[in-house]
């Protein structure tokens, strides 16, 4: 037996198939029917295999085949003189190959072709493979795939109705990484390296930083959801999922980085405003009357007594009192405007100090957790043109070395 190759016609990982057309060419030898001596040959029309026994062969791997019949049905039979009889046939199959998937695109697969008896055991048919079983490897092509080469043997498979020989084509199919690097790979790093232009535009230009850092996400996006669209729904991880994903993580991170930058800069304005209505407020309330003032100002807390620096005051002033004790007041202290500190450093001296140590125990020091303070928001933009960049790159190092080489 042996096979010419005539086209690889396409090869599906969503289907985890592959479609060819190729000619299947069976040899045996049938003694009642010689005739005279071998080199006497006699072309016969297909239709006569009818009339004769011929094996039952059959593609174990087959999804969907059919046998051409333009202009003639495109089958023949040969017979010799001494009895030897050539059977072939052009169809075009669709057969089953299991793919790995890991490393696609720059994936590597064996595609089978198996061929088996239907109903004959080893014990009927001996099937073996001629000298030279493939014929037109070479010559074949594929848009996305290189035939780097083909491996025939043969095996025994022991089912349930018994041992039947099978004989296996096996060609290895290295995928061609052009239509990706178009198609898939330049444009995720052109999107990534546009989210980059946000770092050179101004910190107050929302609106421009904003739509831009949107519109990258969502061009990754659309690429990430067209390439899924193309392959089976697998649960592992493919290489080019990796790609994807950290693509997405660098264009997000972008986005991100505007968000911490808008945010530490309108933040310390806030804070910046504060302070100065404060200064402002405690600068007039020297020139007004107190009752001018809002309640809030004119009031303080008995805990702000006891967490404020009046205590520290009246201990270098070195005075004592000798004050009956009075219990802790839970109401508020009104205190004029100008001598502020005289009256409440008097208020606290007043208190008895087993009252003062008392007010000491209350003092609680929050929980805070420190960030550090960026003075300039542009320096957050200049680390980002830099750190952005070269983390870029060494991921890229590091997966096409990783999967290539």
């Amino acid at each position: 037996m042996d096979v010419i190759i005539g086209t690889f016609d396409s090869i599906s990982e969503a289907n985890m198939d592959y479609t060819l057309t190729m000619y299947l060419n069976q040899y045996w030898r049938d003694e009642r029917l010689a005739f005279g001596k071998e080199t006497d040959v006699l072309a016969l029309p297909g239709d006569f295999s009818e009339k004769i026994w011929v094996p039952d062969t059959f593609l174990a791997n087959d999804k969907k085949s059919y046998i051409h019949d333009i202009t003639e049905r495109n089958k023949m039979i040969r017979l010799h003189g001494n009895g030897l009889i050539e059977y072939g046939m052009r169809f075009t199959t669709t057969l089953a190959c299991l793919m790995d998937l890991h490393y696609y695109p720059l994936d590597v697969q064996n595609c089978t072709v198996e061929i088996e008896s239907y109903g004959y055991t080893v014990g009927d048919v001996v099937m073996f493979w001629r000298d030279t079983p493939v014929f037109g490897v070479e010559e074949a092509e594929l848009p996305q795939f290189t035939i780097v080469g083909y491996n025939a043997n043969d095996r025994k498979e022991r089912l349930a109705t018994g041992e039947y020989q099978r004989l296996s084509l096996s060609f290895k199919l290295e995928r061609n990484i052009g239509y990706f690097v178009f198609q898939t790979y330049l444009p995720s790093i052109l999107i990534v390296m546009l989210s980059w232009v946000s770092f050179w535009i101004n910190h107050e230009a929302t609106s421009a930083r904003v739509a831009l850092g949107i519109t990258t996400v969502l061009t990754m996006t659309t690429i990430s959801t067209g390439v899924r669209s193309a392959l089976p729904r697998i649960s592992y991880v493919k290489a080019i999922d990796i790609y994807l994903v950290m693509c997405f993580v660098f264009v997000f991170a972008a986005l991100l980085e505007y968000a911490a930058v808008n945010y530490t800069y309108w933040g310390g304005r806030a804070k910046k405003a504060k302070k100065r209505d404060i200064r402002e407020a405690a600068d007039g309330c020297q020139t007004q009357d107190c009752k001018e003032l809002p309640k809030d100002l004119g009031i303080i807390e008995l805990h702000e007594l006891a967490m404020s620096p009046i205590a520290s005051l009246r201990h270098r002033q070195g005075k004592s009192y000798k004050d009956p004790p009075i219990a802790l007041p839970s109401f508020r202290i009104h205190r004029p405007c100008n001598p502020v500190r005289s009256k409440s450093s008097n208020l606290l001296n007043n208190i008895p100090k087993s009252n003062q140590r008392f007010l000491q125990s209350l003092k609680r020091t929050p929980l805070k957790i420190s960030f550090p303070r960026v003075k300039d928001v542009n320096i957050i933009d200049k680390y980002s043109r830099l750190v952005f960049p070269i983390s870029f790159l060494l991921f890229n190092v590091t997966y096409w070395c990783y999967y290539i080489l």
